[in-house]
């Protein structure tokens, strides 16, 4: 299994405390994180899956933009030839009181595989993760 896994913050968000306890979670679970930090943009994170190959590209999002941050991610993995790379995606990712089915759908319509609501425990993204790493082989 490629254990390999690029998390980060996107966009102009500097919220940093989640990214941390996801970094820890998920190495203590046995993946390789490789954490780009906050105020990641699309093409870091894509580069940095590239090089290393990641299963999985983890973004996250607090400030309530990151559907306008992610638009466009999907498409960008296909151009770089990181077609089916896994993407989620979680946090407080749209302004408002958006009911989340509603932002669920609207980011699996942009590629995103799985969507998390703020405050998700880092266990389910890493029991998630482990089955669509290992179906995506």
């Amino acid at each position: 299994m490629n254990n390999t896994v690029v998390l980060g913050v996107i966009g102009s968000d500097v919220h940093s405390v989640g990214n941390r306890i996801l970094e820890y979670a998920l190495t203590e679970a046995g993946f390789h994180v490789v954490n780009l930090g906050v105020m990641v943009s699309q093409e870091e994170f894509i580069d940095a899956a590239v090089e290393t190959n990641a299963a999985a590209i983890l973004v996250s999002s607090l400030y309530g933009h990151g559907e306008l941050d992610c638009r466009g991610l999907r498409d960008k993995c296909i151009e770089a030839g990181i077609d089916d790379i896994i993407l989620y995606v979680g946090g407080n990712l749209v302004i408002g009181k958006t009911p989340f089915d509603e932002v669920r759908n609207r980011f699996e319509e942009m590629g995103f595989n799985r969507v998390f609501p703020p405050g998700t425990p880092p266990e389910t993204d890493i029991s998630f993760l482990k089955q669509d790493i290992i179906l995506n082989e």
